[in-house]
């Protein structure tokens, strides 16, 4: 298997996760349409889709393509195109975790009593379903394939046993991470 072959499979988990933010966008605007009381937000929903994208999305799949596949490429003399290409993932990388970051803040402000939050959370829902499609598109179509000719079997497997390291350590920095800010913000005898 090649260093893509987990990321594009970890891409379709994604992607099953966009017509279901769609739905809850389309759901919550239909609501709002009828009487904006009845436009209740699941804040459960919420609270997934933004641990889904936090966790898996961004900290697990684009740490592995920043912190692994990109990293690997770095070094490499990539045509002008495709270092244009990866440089542009990276943005949206960024792009994508302001977009699940500001979605998070309006599900909040909504619960505090904010209500003109919901056109907030229903405009972050819509634009993270339209993001993830296309890009994983441009990543699966022009970027994937074209930069493992760049790479050797050895450093193409050298990628691989990385990955499957990081994927390995992902559930426990998850969870220590969770445990230290309860510690943190519950401080009691440690001991």
């Amino acid at each position: 298997m090649q260093p893509i072959g987990p990321l594009m499979i970890e891409h379709r988990l994604i992607e099953r996760l966009m017509p279901l933010i769609a739905a809850e966008a389309q759901r919550l605007e239909e609501n709002m349409a009828v009487h904006p009381s009845f436009a209740f937000v699941d804040a459960w929903v919420i609270d997934v889709v933004v641990d889904f994208l936090q966790t898996y999305a961004d900290h697990c799949h684009h740490g592995k393509e920043e912190g692994i596949l990109f990293a690997a490429l770095e070094n490499k003399e990539l045509t002008a195109e495709l270092q244009r290409i990866m440089e542009e993932l990276i943005r949206e990388h960024v792009q994508g975790r302001q977009m699940t970051q500001a979605l998070a803040r309006a599900k909040l402000a909504y619960l505090r009593g904010n209500e003109a939050a919901l056109t907030d959370i229903i405009h972050h829902l819509k634009a993270l379903a339209a993001f993830y499609p296309q890009h994983i598109e441009k990543e699966d179509r022009h970027f994937f394939l074209p930069c493992m000719e760049y790479c050797t079997e050895a450093e193409k497997a050298e990628m691989l046993g990385a990955m499957w390291e990081f994927d390995r350590r992902v559930i426990h920095q998850k969870y220590e991470q969770l445990l230290e800010q309860l510690q943190n913000s519950h401080p009691c005898e440690h001991g």
